[in-house]
């Protein structure tokens, strides 16, 4: 039975595992930390590495600013060169890419004083335009 279970493991990772799903441009998508999705008919996927650094303000406090999470995902070609951006929430700026333009839509859990937050508890909320 462990040899079937490492034959099918060597088989997935030499052929580069399950491709990533599709989503269609406009389209919103959520992604967990480590997650990748392509977009159709554009020739990219993009993978959410993780949140790089969050001080927004806590739902539960009074707060002169309302601070910055930093999303980063990596968006690879069709070529497979990888490019790296950093999103924030801070002004929600999108990255442009060619003629696409990726936005970060929302980026959950929303931070609580009392509640720390774990890196895998993290989901970002995207959207592909054209």
């Amino acid at each position: 039975m462990w040899r079937l279970a490492l034959v099918s493991l060597v088989t997935l990772t030499a052929c580069g595992g399950p491709s990533a799903p599709a989503v269609r441009l406009n389209e919103k998508f959520v992604l967990r930390r480590g997650e990748a999705v392509t977009i159709a008919d554009t020739g990219i996927a993009i993978r959410f590495a993780g949140v790089e650094g969050d001080s927004r303000c806590p739902a539960d406090a009074l707060c002169i600013q309302g601070g910055d999470a930093i999303v980063r995902i990596e968006v690879t070609s069709a070529n497979g060169s990888v490019t790296t951006y950093d999103l924030h929430t801070g002004d929600m700026r999108p990255a442009v890419l060619g003629s696409l333009t990726i936005a970060l839509v929302q980026l959950s859990p929303y931070p609580f004083s009392a509640r720390p937050i774990e890196p895998d508890d993290y989901r970002a909320t995207l959207r592909v335009t054209d």
